[in-house]
C-alpha cells in the first residue's frame, strides 16, 4: 500500500515593512498563518524601529514564529542603489545576476525547502512586492514547489 501523497505545499507569502509597525507587521503574519519569517536582506539592519535582525528575531520568537536570515538572498548594494532611485528593471537584472551565484543558490535551496515543510513569509522593506527583489525569490520558489504565492 503506497503512503498518502503529501499535500501540496502551502503558499508562500511575501510582506514588506515600508509602511507598517511591528505590531502590524506581526498582526499580518499571524493572520496568515506563517510559522517562519525568512529575511531576504542583505543588510538586516533597519532605521524602522524593531525592524532590526536581534530585535525582530526577538519580537516574532515571542508571538511563536520563527526567523531566519538568508544573507546571500538579499540585493547587493548596486540592486539596492537602484532600487532606491526607482530604477526596478535594473535591480532585477543585477539581483537575477547575483542568484546565479553558488551561495544564491545555496540559500534559495533552503528557502524552497522551509517552504516545502511550512508555510514561510519573505520579508524585505518595500511594501510593493513588485519593486522588490524577493518576488523574485518568491518566483524561484514557486517554479520549484509549483506553490502559489500571496502578498500581505
Amino acid at each position: 500500500m503506497k503512503p498518502p501523497a503529501s499535500p501540496p505545499p502551502g503558499p508562500v507569502a511575501t510582506i514588506g515593512y515600508e509602511t507598517d509597525t511591528l505590531d502590524g507587521v506581526i498582526a499580518r503574519l499571524k493572520a496568515a498563518g506563517v510559522e517562519t519569517v525568512v529575511d531576504v536582506r542583505a543588510v538586516a539592519a533597519s532605521r524602522r524601529p524593531g525592524f532590526s535582525k536581534t530585535l525582530l528575531g526577538n519580537s516574532l520568537k515571542a508571538e511563536g514564529i520563527d526567523y531566519v536570515h538568508l544573507r546571500p538572498l538579499g540585493t547587493p548594494k548596486a540592486g539596492r542603489e537602484a532600487a532606491r532611485r526607482g530604477r526596478t528593471d535594473e535591480m532585477r537584472r543585477i539581483f537575477h545576476a547575483h542568484l546565479a551565484e553558488p551561495t544564491a543558490q545555496v540559500a534559495l535551496g533552503q528557502a524552497t525547502a522551509l517552504a516545502g515543510e511550512k508555510r514561510i513569509a519573505l520579508l524585505c522593506y518595500e511594501t510593493d512586492a513588485r519593486c522588490c527583489h524577493r518576488a523574485i525569490v518568491a518566483d524561484e520558489i514557486r517554479a520549484r514547489l509549483k506553490c502559489e504565492v500571496v502578498d500581505l
